[in-house]
């Protein structure tokens, strides 16, 4: 029996059942799909959720701005350590369990964030809520687990959509919530809708047997989050402590050395947080080089579009709207990714997922070439990005189910999250790489330096190559063929041949 359906995310999977595999009803698992892909929506929220108030962080904390700009740090850091470790745990003691952990995460740093008045339970709450962001890579992981394989593809496109969608809607929203009432109420919203989602994570989710045991490997945990956190920290942090700075290199060196350890330490570890001898497969590695080019990519537009619509019209390069309408120009895009999900998995079911994601990385640079010669007025900047998130849109899906199909079921969790991890790495580089590349060519104005219209060009051309450069790595990933699914080892983690599995 091939892998299409019984180890994790078949490139091209061909139905063979309407039921899901957990063997609830098909209605049930619908269900299950919304719930997932609405907790995945809240989380993923979290990122532009103090966007709208960070230049009044230093005075509504009390503290100086240098220190207000961990709040969305810690968050992004927090988000970046926990997808993988998340995603393990979800291997070893069951998926639902841990996407209920991260849900009630969420409602805790919800509610430190809306009991804060100064900046250090602030940033402790945001971290808090940034660990939350497993939920995704752990429900991707689940989508094959309770759902039809008939609409296994299009269940996980939707999923993989919210990562984009929320930090879309997330920028006016949370705009018009802070303008509306107290900054505060961000955050007791936020932890109304957590609650929300624990809830219904409790009664839709059903409980799996998908866990298959082992120990968690808590010396490569603190590895991964020490290495990961002082390498993304001198990135981040670079255009604003200097690239020469001491404590930018220092940190750049020792994480980048505490990482090289750590993969030593996992090769030799019997039951690793990350197989690196399976992530080392061509698929596997390829794919998750693909993510970080495309990563880099969709993250260029979410800084790039925002500063040209919202700079003064008196530069002679802005279009002079409030955050409130940049927000709302910016949203038509991030909801195109939910709308061209189905077509996401629609385009892997017919030609598999590897052309997916070139197709998608594709469309996404092709947005940014538009964006070139789009940029007089903000309806036309919204259609460039619309072209370009709904590359993100066709493509994010195609990443996790190239990963599971190359990885064995009792990996899947652990895979998924790793991926989420380096489209991670890839929007931290972009940020840092487009705020060099906009601080190139400027005009001084009132006393400060304002980027040129030629330097937008060159984000959205190197955006672009960005985007084109994950398009040809997609095209290098070896297509794999059926293999064996071992005897006594299925989705649920009961024992039975592979006949019975029909």
């Amino acid at each position: 029996m091939s892998d299409a359906h019984s180890s994790p995310g078949a490139e091209n999977p061909a139905p063979y059942a309407d039921t899901p595999r957990d063997g609830s009803s098909q209605g049930a698992a619908i269900a299950t799909v919304v719930v997932l892909c609405f907790g995945g929506l809240i989380a993923s929220l979290m990122q532009t959720l103090v966007i709208p108030i960070q230049p009044e962080l230093p005075e509504l904390l009390g503290t100086s701005r240098s220190n207000a700009s961990w709040v969305i740090t810690a968050t992004l850091l927090a988000a970046a350590v926990a997808m993988p470790i998340a995603g393990r745990l979800g291997d070893m003691f069951g998926k639902r369990r841990v996407m209920l952990a991260s849900a009630v995460l969420l409602v805790i740093g919800s509610i430190v964030c809306a009991l804060s008045t100064s900046v250090i339970p602030m940033i402790a709450g945001r971290a808090i809520q940034g660990l939350a962001m497993g939920f995704i890579p752990v429900g991707i992981s689940l989508m094959r687990e309770v759902t039809p394989p008939k609409i296994t593809s299009m269940a996980i496109a939707a999923m993989s959509a919210t990562l984009g969608v929320g930090g879309a809607i997330g920028l006016p929203l949370s705009a018009w919530i802070a303008q509306s009432w107290n900054w505060h109420g961000l955050f007791w919203i936020s932890a109304i809708l957590s609650a929300v989602v624990v809830a219904l994570v409790v009664v839709v989710v059903p409980n799996v047997s998908d866990a298959v045991g082992g120990r968690l490997d808590i010396g490569g945990a603190i590895g991964l989050a020490i290495g990961l956190c002082a390498a993304l920290i001198a990135v981040s942090k670079g255009n604003d402590w200097g690239w020469s700075d001491g404590k930018t290199l220092g940190l750049l060196i020792a994480g980048v050395a505490v990482l090289v350890a750590w993969g030593f330490f996992e090769l030799r570890t019997t039951d690793p947080l990350v197989d690196l001898r399976t992530t080392a497969r061509p698929a596997v590695l390829l794919t998750n080089i693909a993510a970080i080019a495309i990563g880099f990519g969709m993250m260029a537009q979410s800084i790039v579009i925002p500063m040209l619509l919202e700079m003064p019209k008196e530069t002679g390069v802005g279009l002079g709207q409030s955050l409130l309408h940049a927000g709302l120009w910016m949203a038509p895009g991030g909801l195109m990714m939910l709308v061209f999900a189905p077509v996401s998995g629609t385009l892997m079911n017919k030609i598999g997922a590897k052309y997916t994601l070139a197709i998608g990385a594709t469309v996404l640079g092709t947005g940014y070439l538009i964006a070139m010669f789009l940029m007089n007025s903000p309806w036309q900047l919204m259609l460039a990005s619309i072209i370009a998130a709904s590359g993100v849109g066709i493509g994010y899906a195609a990443m996790p189910t190239l990963i599971m199909g190359a990885v064995p079921m009792t990996e899947a969790g652990a895979a998924v999250g790793l991926n989420g991890l380096m489209r991670s790495i890839g929007t931290t580089v972009s940020s840092a790489v487009m705020a060099v590349l906009l601080t190139t060519s400027t005009i001084s104005m009132a006393g400060n330096d304002i980027p040129t219209h030629s330097t937008f060009k060159l984000c959205f051309l190197v955006g672009a190559l960005a985007a084109y450069v994950g398009a040809a790595i997609t095209l290098l990933i070896p297509k794999r063929g059926p293999q064996p699914v071992p005897t006594g080892v299925v989705a649920g983690g009961e024992s039975r041949s592979p006949a019975a599995s029909h």
